[in-house]
């Protein structure tokens, strides 16, 4: 199949900066699609219809030229959280060819000095400023896609905010134009209101002497969660995310998620995982809220309701939590039935009826209990001894392919 789209990747150089199969491809285009400030860069021998993007955005009316020669503009690497990704997964590979130009990451990370390869990537377009949180490390390079002129100080409030006050911060302006300019600073006394819209920040990541430092592993502290007492508790949740074993992509059902401890942790695992909070309590919810933009997963959907009820209608889950209301007629058997093959189901119980259920699951279904225990050192009089908190009862069980 010869390709009727061509996706022309454009920097703020403008046509100067195109090559040569770029020039020759818009030059033989009938039609031109774009935003205005891409199609504005275009000198005037370019002959084709100019067609700016419709507002609210709509592929439509590029799709309808589906198979006669037509050119698409986008900003440097299309496929860089650009609208080439987009396309590519509605258009065969072989219906398009993308020329992509410079991305503004890899201007920026040129600019600084920085090795592209160990420096995280972040999008902030029309994405919650609270995903930073969960890539705010001591030491750590972050080049920032802004969604606007104010991302810089937003940023920079945020940093002060878990005590990163100290990092130090570029701002880079339309890169690779003639207006590029270069703003430096720390995040502790930065005084820019807004920057231009189109800009790039720079974080090199320091942490003050009251940074919320957060590890990598799941079991976050306890104190690191905002909750009523309806918390599985650090040393349980770590056992309890290592046995629902999250991969990339993969989506979780918590249900009677409590806090959101799970399904955080379970996001939190890696950038493409998604976790589904089903919660019945309004003041749980305000706390998964909380809880899910403070330890930068704001992507974790919440879903109010009880179980069974509240599950009719969601998407498949690969893995689930069962925190609570395994004795709830009906909410085991809806998940399991719910659950994709391969899938697995992990439930932990504390009462004597919750456990027997469970029991009487794996009876039916087959599965691995694990009781766990722990004790910690606290005082008694001038000595210390073990204090056991209430034992809990895990199943695991895996549902079969089909």
């Amino acid at each position: 199949m010869t390709p009727w789209l061509t996706i022309v990747g454009i920097g703020e150089d403008g046509y100067a900066g195109l090559g040569k199969a770029a020039r020759r491809a818009l030059l033989a285009a009938a039609e031109v699609f774009g935003g205005e400030r891409q199609l504005a860069l275009l000198p005037s021998c370019i002959g084709a219809r100019r067609t700016p993007w419709p507002s609210p955005f709509d592929l439509a009316p590029l799709l309808t030229r589906r198979g006669m020669p037509t050119c698409l503009l986008a900003s440097g690497d299309p496929m860089f959280y650009g609208i080439g990704a987009t396309l590519a997964r509605q258009l065969a590979a072989e219906e398009m060819r993308v020329l992509p130009a410079p991305s503004s990451v890899s201007l920026a990370a040129a600019r600084l000095g920085w090795a592209l390869q160990d420096v995280g990537l972040l999008s902030l377009v029309g994405r919650p400023l609270a995903a930073l949180n969960a890539h705010l490390h001591a030491g750590r390079r972050l080049l920032l896609l802004s969604n606007d002129g104010q991302s810089p100080a937003a940023i920079a409030a945020l940093l002060r905010e878990r005590g990163f006050a100290p990092s130090r911060l570029s701002v880079l302006e339309h890169l690779g134009g003639e207006r590029e300019r270069r703003i430096d600073g720390l995040a502790a006394d930065w005084s820019l209101a807004e920057a231009a819209a189109l800009n790039l920040v720079a974080i090199d990541c320091r942490a003050g002497a009251d940074a919320r430092r957060l590890p990598l592993t799941v079991g976050l502290p306890d104190a690191a969660y905002r909750h009523d007492g309806q918390l599985t508790k650090r040393d349980v949740r770590a056992v309890t995310l290592a046995r629902l074993a999250p991969e990339p992509g993969e989506l979780l059902w918590d249900v009677g998620a409590g806090c959101g401890s799970i399904g955080i942790e379970w996001m939190r695992a890696h950038p493409s995982c998604r976790a589904i909070a089903i919660e019945a309590d309004e003041g749980r919810l305000g706390h998964i809220a909380h809880n899910r933009d403070a330890l930068g997963v704001p992507g974790l959907q919440l879903v109010v309701g009880h179980a069974p009820q509240a599950l009719e209608g969601l998407e498949a889950p690969d893995a689930i939590f069962i925190g609570g209301g395994v004795t709830v007629p009906g909410v085991l058997e809806r998940c399991w039935a719910t659950l994709k093959p391969g899938g697995r189901l992990v439930a932990n119980a504390v009462t004597l009826q919750s456990e027997a259920t469970l029991v009487a699951w794996r009876e039916r279904h087959g599965g691995e209990l694990t009781r766990l225990s722990v004790s910690q050192a606290q005082p008694l009089g001038h000595f210390d001894t073990w204090r056991a908190a209430l034992p809990i009862t895990l199943l695991e069980v895996r549902k079969a392919c089909t």
